[in-house]
């Protein structure tokens, strides 16, 4: 087992798994993880806060496993509002990496594009170009499976 890195990102259980949401300062991950919670109450069936900001990552047993940062816990970011007080999950694995205002983002991602490795660990990806809208994606992302042409 690796030591936990912090690292400067997001995370929200969607389902089963989470989605750890990274990009630069002012992408939208916190944002991104507000939308997914409230899609919660329409397209999916469970969503809820890891961590806003910055967590912990560590290779286990073959997943990524991500928890919020201790002194973050239960805190999100909501523009216009400032930070506040959300329910958490203390621990998810990670099920998808969201790079958001990702410069290699394409319309038709090649299967080296949609994977990336982090801590070892290999997962899907998605790459959202800088002022795309990320939640229409990541839905379509779980919602729909993809068609083999082969």
């Amino acid at each position: 087992m690796n030591s936990p890195a912090t690292i400067h990102a997001s995370a929200v259980l969607v389902g089963p798994k989470a989605a750890l949401i990274r990009g630069p300062a002012g992408s939208g991950k916190s944002l991104l993880v507000w939308n997914l919670i409230v899609e919660a109450h329409g397209i999916l069936r469970f969503s809820k806060l890891v961590g806003d900001d910055r967590v912990h990552v560590e290779a286990c047993s073959g997943r990524l496993l991500v928890r919020p940062a201790k002194e973050l816990a239960g805190m999100i970011e909501v523009h216009g509002l400032g930070i506040r007080h959300l329910d958490f999950e203390p621990l998810a694995a990670v099920g998808l990496i969201i790079d958001l205002a990702a410069s290699d983002a394409d319309r038709s991602p090649s299967t080296q594009q949609a994977k990336t490795t982090v801590n070892g660990v290999t997962l899907p990806r998605l790459a959202v170009a800088e002022g795309r809208l990320a939640l229409p994606l990541i839905l379509g992302f779980l919602r729909t499976r993809p068609i083999d042409l082969q």
